[in-house]
């Protein structure tokens, strides 16, 4: 089976203005996809969703220059794979958006779902957990995060990560005012839901200290990212101080660059993203990992696609945990898919269709055209 064409499709959804999420200083204002489409001479077509944080436009270039050494060639030729190389996050994600088309494409041509061909025995459904907590703002309504977890436990989720917030300089915010916040959060949920915080990088390490013993305490799931990615030292030693998982990764795209935080023991859980380094290398720096007992835990932040991508990963783990889905994509989201799957007592079930198991909406380019600019603007107060 010969690739004929490599392409990108760019998708786009302005939020409407109770949909806008805000987090340090940011406020998110549209919803981006791309999505790499690849075509074969035996009328199969493959998707793989590329993280729009590589932005859309880039994505597309990258896409366009790496395609004359994919056409003509055999899908089931490995060798044929770009490879991310870690310096360029529009170049990672679209060689991760041509690596899941692959998968796709190999699936479909095997009668077998991707999950299958990673592992002998892989799930039929995986547990997923609401990714939300962006939309409280510490100046206005900081309790809209307990009203958010309680929406998620009536919608049947069993999990729940959130965020720290607005920027804590700006009203004051101190570690035991966020502290106070959570503790109330926890009494709410009452063992409901299992909880997981993110410290987007924000943090110093005294502050990320004090708030992973408390979490620890209260039981939480993992502390992910709390101090700036690139300091090791940081998280080998929060992670010598607690029980509880520090977590991270998002941000890097090979072996090479988790090497390091393996090594230092910084990770309890790694976190790299099918969007953004690829089916291949995911499972890659999942083995590594599995050698030093670190689990994976796939950041799955964008939309359907992604997160389709990412749950055939989880669906084939030695040690399968959860699948993150974001809660505040919109209907762009899953609005790309033709017949998206099932979400039921807090699992995805996975379609037993080849590959993937999932095709683009017919309709998807009329309804989601791609809309230029930022998908955030700078808020200053």
């Amino acid at each position: 089976m010969k690739i004929t064409r490599v392409e990108t499709i760019n998708f786009s959804r302005m939020h409407e203005p109770e949909r806008q999420w805000i987090t340090a200083v940011y406020r998110t204002v549209k919803a981006d996809c791309s999505i790499v489409r690849i075509l074969t001479d035996d009328g199969l077509t493959g998707i793989g969703e590329a993280s729009a944080y590589g932005w859309p436009v880039k994505i597309a270039e990258w896409v366009d220059w790496l395609a004359p050494d994919l056409v003509g060639k055999d899908v089931n030729d490995a060798s044929i794979v770009p490879h991310p190389n870690g310096t360029s996050r529009a170049h990672d994600a679209a060689v991760a958006g041509i690596d899941t088309a692959l998968w796709d494409l190999r699936g479909q041509a095997a009668g077998r779902r991707v999950c299958e061909l990673i592992a002998d025995e892989p799930l039929d459904r995986v547990r997923v957990y609401a990714s939300g907590g962006c939309r409280y703002d510490w100046r206005r309504r900081p309790e809209q995060l307990i009203e958010e977890a309680l929406e998620y436990i009536d919608a049947g989720y069993t999990a729940m990560k959130f965020r720290i917030g607005t920027t804590w300089e700006w009203d004051g915010v101190t570690v035991d005012r966020f502290l106070g916040l959570v503790r109330e959060l926890v009494s709410e949920v009452d063992g409901r839901l299992e909880l997981m915080l993110d410290g987007n990088c924000r943090l110093t390490e005294e502050q990320a200290l004090a708030i992973a013993r408390e979490i620890d305490r209260l039981g939480f799931a993992w502390f992910e990212e709390p101090c700036p990615a690139r300091d090791i030292d940081a998280y080998a030693r929060l992670s010598a101080a607690v029980d509880m998982p520090i977590s991270g990764g998002e941000s890097l795209t090979t072996l090479e660059q988790f090497r390091p935080y393996l090594e230092r023991h910084a990770y309890g859980i790694v976190q790299q993203d099918a969007g953004l380094c690829g089916i291949s290398e995911t499972m890659r720096i999942a083995e590594t990992a599995a050698r030093y007992g670190v689990d994976v835990c796939p950041h799955s932040w964008h939309n359907g696609a992604m997160a389709m991508a990412n749950a055939h990963v989880v669906a084939a783990l030695p040690n399968p945990r959860v699948l993150e889905v974001c809660m505040h994509q919109g209907p762009l989201q899953w609005g790309i898919i033709a017949d998206p799957p099932r979400v039921d007592g807090g699992h995805l079930i996975l379609p037993q269709n080849p590959g993937l198991g999932i095709e683009l909406h017919p309709e998807a380019q009329a309804r989601f055209p791609y809309i230029e600019g930022h998908y955030a603007i700078q808020v200053e107060r």
